[in-house]
């Protein structure tokens, strides 16, 4: 039996979704105990059963993308791909019982969907992706009225843990402005290269989601960093595992 989260939105009842803890797995040490990335040097056999593990609870084997932190979307269709090694970060899809996942450990996975139910998909969104406008380009190829989109910001590094330099801050204020509110400083110095920021992913995220014209908005605040019980986190540990955040449409609709 694994834990999982289940998204705190309301979407229509057939669309599932869910987010893996570490807990009860097959892998051990720094992987322990749910690892279910395959790029991390855990032992690929314990990365098979864990695997094996989550697939009691999901329709289909998951498209599983070779994240590159950057701005490429997929659509997982009837599990066509599943075997192909797909270099995007963000799945969408519209057929039933195809499930969309990304991988995270301290990186924000950013679930979507449709008041109808009739497409979701999920974005890894660490902040490179983020400043890039993996977003909004999502959200613009879903091809969906906005006010007809809902997201849930799943569990992701806290503000108080992410530290970042003024090169990141400078990119996202570069783009808006507004985006001054989700960094707090931690050492300022007269030398600009030097500074240092918590950042708020949640609130980053929010951001680039209200200009995408997405405003009905879920979640955030939950920490990966400062929950190791529960949550892989990279910020932390460095060598660790990887959780999945999981999206699809369980029926059509009538």
């Amino acid at each position: 039996m694994i834990h999982y989260i289940t998204p705190d939105w309301p979407a229509p009842n057939h669309i599932k979704a869910m987010f893996t803890t570490r807990q009860n797995g097959f892998s051990s040490g720094t992987y322990a105990a749910l690892n279910l990335g395959m790029h991390v040097n855990d032992d690929p056999y314990n990365v098979v059963k864990n695997r094996s593990l989550l697939g009691e609870y999901i329709p289909s084997e998951p498209l599983w993308l070779k994240q590159i932190h950057g701005v490429n979307h997929v659509w997982a269709k009837s599990n066509s791909l599943q075997n192909q090694s797909v270099a995007a970060d963000a799945v969408m899809s519209r057929e039933i019982n195809t499930v969309c996942a990304v991988m995270v450990a301290d990186c924000l996975p950013v679930f979507l969907c449709d008041t109808d139910g009739t497409i979701v998909g999920i974005i890894h969104a660490g902040w490179r992706g983020l400043a890039a406008g993996i977003v909004e380009k999502t959200v613009a190829a879903m091809q969906i009225k906005c006010d007809s989109l809902m997201a849930w910001l799943g569990p992701a590094i806290g503000p108080e843990y992410f530290e970042v330099g003024d090169e990141v801050k400078s990119q996202f204020v570069t783009f808006d402005h507004q985006a001054n509110e989700a960094f707090t400083p931690v050492r300022q110095t007269k030398i600009p290269s030097e500074a240092k920021w918590f950042a708020d992913i949640f609130l980053l995220a929010r951001q680039r989601l209200v200009q995408s014209g997405v405003t009905q908005i879920y979640g955030g605040g939950i920490c990966t960093y400062s929950d190791s019980e529960r949550f892989f986190s990279y910020r932390r540990d460095g060598e660790t595992g990887r959780m999945a955040a999981l999206i699809w449409i369980e029926q059509s609709l009538e």
